[in-house]
């Protein structure tokens, strides 16, 4: 096995300058490419679709301002602040419109804004109205689906309001022919297309607005050439001269054409990753593979001597941290879910290629060694795994991992690639695949895969099996029948499959009214530019340009769901403990606990609601009055008793994630309720839904919508992320718990899994550590596991950060399938992080 040069290359004293200059403020929302997607919409309103949007770029990019900040080696900026960002009132307004006043003092990722930006926004939102992708979206949904969202069963926010994301483009394409190349490529297939054809018009459009859409980008490199020569002009310092000399260069060479030397390629990626996030507010566009297609730069140069090992570790570390500069601003409630400033630029190293030879080479090892200098959450690094993966890998690897970064997240090449075979690709595709965003595997550069499009929260149904479809007195789902009357455990169970497949065939519509509206409304010419088969199709990726199209919506509870149902059939059902009808009420008085704030408001808009509907004169006096009893009512000191001894014979019911088979493979089977249904639909483009099990960190938020549940979690706290078992549940150690998951179908679930574990920085302590932590890797893998990734951090560290977050402002802490700076968290994410079982060996 080839052996790889591990020696550390130390970090440079310009990264350490550039990432304070990065974190010196907070974040600002810049009003700049808001006013000049307006100015050039404003001018072309009588043209297609697709030439405004390729017109509205090229705008922008001639006329935004741009910045080179003080010892950049890579230039190209969003915008003027770092870490700033712009706003993409095409997609969605009305909700930046509402919180422009709090966003700056909001609980979750808060941004400054100027109060002459909030008047420009102001002003440009008023052209909007009317005009957004959600809006149209919104006319596109069944009303069914609008009530369900309305009710918290399911929310598609992430495309409702922004742009889709959640892409790898062919950067090696650019590098290798530029933007010159492409445009050539467009050229050729609009003087082959004939007038007389039925698609020329749109075909015709589209080839045009891609040529325009590169070129805007090549004279807005040039832009940074210019400027750079104006700094150079100027500057006393003859390195920093030096340097401003070669980037103007290499912005004047690249990204019109292709790449010679490593400076060029870094800066060429560069320019193609801010760019994209400037077209559309998409999120995950993801690096993929960066270690494969930068490495013939890298190695040409290295073997010429034109550059030395240590001199391209610091352009890859200044990568790293242009990774950070890229921000967006969510709403608030989206914000929580989101929480961290995380862009989930996802950037992968190792694993095969098309003929299934492991491609590990020396880059892999310095985007980990790049991960250690910078220390911050971006990229999301993630490493491919199978049995050719080289043990050295993986110990560099686990090095990075015990710094307590979240990083790498790991992916079983052994899984993964069946995976998506099952899926319809082929073999060569399946085994190049990257990762994109927190965990979803897909083909680079030819892919639409819609991953992250909605997060299903499966204990809801279960809710909705509870109330026989209703929900704060109205229906949301279907009717199944009275709880208490259900004779056997599979006629509940019956009950709650039926409540998923409906609610699922409203997560449907929902998403694939948001996937038409983006076709209509937000066609991007730029990204399509770069994904196959788009040019030679003549279709945008939102269109079905892309050789693969799929819709993946993510499910979570899973740990929940199937502690839950077993506990219902073992205490309920077999053991007859307590009756349906006292676990019914159980539930609803939260244990014994009582009614708290969010259970107050529910059951009084529900009874509203009712009497509403019944004909009853419903005024403020009546509301008061029905507020004031649902606040008075009292449990007698027998019932609270009685619903804390339910809870306690619950809390002593076997869990899944404790290696226990008759738990394991009922969650294997709960996880089948989403799965398999969702697999049965199709999607506008032609393609077809497949599940993820993954929660970002909305397993926090939207547990905070969801009551108690028959696993014993009290109302409105947290609910299980991803595939992990119920925090603190998995009490037989770390092994016991990768078994439990191990044990779920990851095969079927080819939009992603996500299984987080927590260790304490001693159980990896040592080279025996290490050792041990790889070998728990390979041993879930083995028993094919698709996902792992972890915290290396004690309770008593995150405690004291949350207490005093001025002594910990550089804690990165894995999330969820992201890493991000502990301290920018809100307190209920925190809490939640905290509450995972610390393991050790």
């Amino acid at each position: 096995m080839e052996k790889y040069n591990l020696s550390e290359i130390p970090k440079s004293s310009r990264i350490t300058r550039l990432v304070d200059h990065l974190y010196a403020k907070m974040p600002e929302i810049e009003s700049y490419r808001a006013k000049l997607i307006t100015e050039s919409y404003k001018e072309t309103e009588d043209q297609p679709i697709i030439t405004r949007r390729a017109k509205a770029f090229s705008h922008i990019l001639h006329n935004i301002p741009i910045i080179i900040r003080d010892e950049e080696l890579i230039v190209g900026s969003n915008s003027i602040a770092p870490r700033g960002c712009q706003t993409f009132p095409e997609f969605s307004f009305q909700w930046l419109e509402d919180e422009l006043d709090t966003v700056e003092t909001r609980i979750a990722d808060p941004f400054y804004i100027s109060e002459q930006a909030k008047a420009d926004l102001r002003e440009v939102h008023k052209y909007w109205k009317g005009k957004t992708t959600s809006e149209l979206a919104t006319a596109y949904m069944a009303p069914e689906a609008i009530r369900a969202i309305d009710h918290n069963i399911f929310t598609p926010g992430n495309y409702f309001y922004n742009g889709v994301g959640h892409v790898t483009v062919k950067y090696w394409e650019v590098l290798e022919i530029g933007y010159e190349g492409i445009m050539a490529k467009a050229q050729a297939e609009l003087d082959h297309c004939n007038v007389g054809d039925g698609d020329y018009a749109e075909r015709s459009r589209f080839l045009e607005a891609v040529i325009m859409s590169c070129q805007a980008v090549i004279d807005y490199a040039n832009r940074y050439a210019k400027l750079a020569l104006e700094m150079a002009e100027k500057c006393t310092d003859p390195q920093r001269k030096a340097e401003l000399l070669v980037i103007a260069s290499n912005c004047s060479k690249v990204p019109a054409k292709g790449a010679t030397n490593f400076w060029e390629a870094c800066q060429s990626f560069w320019f193609v990753q801010q760019l994209l996030q400037m077209e559309s507010s998409g999120h995950s566009i993801s690096p993929g593979r960066f270690d494969q297609y930068m490495y013939p730069y890298y190695k040409k140069d290295i073997e010429s001597g034109a550059i030395t090992r240590t001199a391209a570790q610091e352009l890859i570390d200044c990568i790293w941290v242009k990774l950070n500069d890229l921000n967006k601003v969510r709403d608030a409630a989206s914000a929580e879910g989101f929480a961290g400033y995380s862009l989930f630029q996802n950037l992968i190293v190792g694993g095969q290629n098309k003929d299934g030879e492991d491609v590990t080479n020396d880059l892999s090892f310095m985007c980990i060694e790049a991960s250690m200098h910078v220390h911050l959450p971006a990229p999301s690094l993630s490493i491919r795994v199978w049995n050719g993966s080289p043990h050295d890998l993986l110990i560099k690897a686990a090095e990075l991992t015990r710094t307590g970064i979240g990083l790498p997240a790991y992916y079983n090449d052994e899984v993964i690639i069946p995976a998506l075979q099952n899926r319809g690709l082929s073999l060569a595709d399946a085994r190049e695949y990257n990762i994109i965003g927190c965990v979803e595997p897909q083909k680079a550069g030819k892919t639409e895969g819609w991953h992250d499009a909605a997060f299903f929260n499966m204990c809801r149904p279960l809710e909705l099996v509870f109330a026989n479809g209703m929900d704060q007195g109205e229906m949301v789902g279907i009717p199944t029948g009275d709880v208490t009357k259900m004779e056997t455990f599979d006629e509940f169970y019956d009950a709650y499959k039926k409540q998923m497949e409906y609610c699922i065939s409203l997560l449907v519509n929902a998403d694939n009214a948001i996937d038409v509206a983006h076709a209509k409304r937000c066609p991007l010419p730029f990204l399509s530019s770069m994904i196959d088969d788009c040019i030679k199709r003549g279709k945008t990726v939102q269109e079905g340009g892309a050789v693969y199209n799929f819709t993946g919506p993510q499910g979570f509870g899973i740990a929940n769901m199937a502690d839950s149902l077993y506990a219902i059939r073992q205490l309920v059902y077999q053991e007859k403990k307590f009756t349906m009808e006292e676990l019914k009420e159980a539930l609803a008085w939260n244990y014994g606990k009582g009614l708290d704030e969010q259970s107050v408001r529910d059951i009084t808009t529900g009874i509203l609601r009712e009497m509403t509907e019944s004909g009853a004169k419903v005024d403020a006096d009546t509301a008061a009055a029905v507020l004031k009893s649902v606040m008075n009512a009292q449990m007698s000191p027998e019932k609270m008793a009685r619903y804390q001894e339910i809870h306690d014979m619950i809390a002593e019911v076997p869990k899944f994630g404790n290696d226990l088979p008759e738990v394991d493979y009922f969650a294997r089977d709960v996880a089948y309720t989403y799965t398999r249904p969702l697999q049965n639909f199709k999607n506008p483009r032609g393609g077809q839904y497949q599940a993820g099990l993954y929660p970002v960190s909305a397993n926090v938020p939207l547990g905070g919508q969801t009551g108690a549940t028959p696993d014993g979690r009290y109302a409105h706290t947290p609910v299980a992320d991803g595939v992990s078992p119920s925090a603190g549940k998995d009490v037989n150690g770390p092994t016991a718990a990768a078994s439990s998951v191990a044990k779920l179908d990851h095969f079927i679930v080819s939009n992603g899994t996500l299984f987080n574990q927590k260790f304490h920085p001693s159980a990896l302590s040592g080279r025996e550590g290490l050792e041990k932590f790889v070998a728990l890797i390979r041993s879930y893998f083995d028993q094919k596991g698709m996902h792992m990734q972890f915290n290396v951090v004690s309770r008593e560290t995150l405690l004291d950060a949350q207490a005093h977050p001025e002594n910990y402002k550089h804690l990165v802490v894995r999330v969820a399938g992201y890493s991000a700076l502990f301290t920018t968290l809100s307190k209920s994410l925190q809490d939640d992080i905290i509450r995972r079982t610390e393991q050790g060996f």
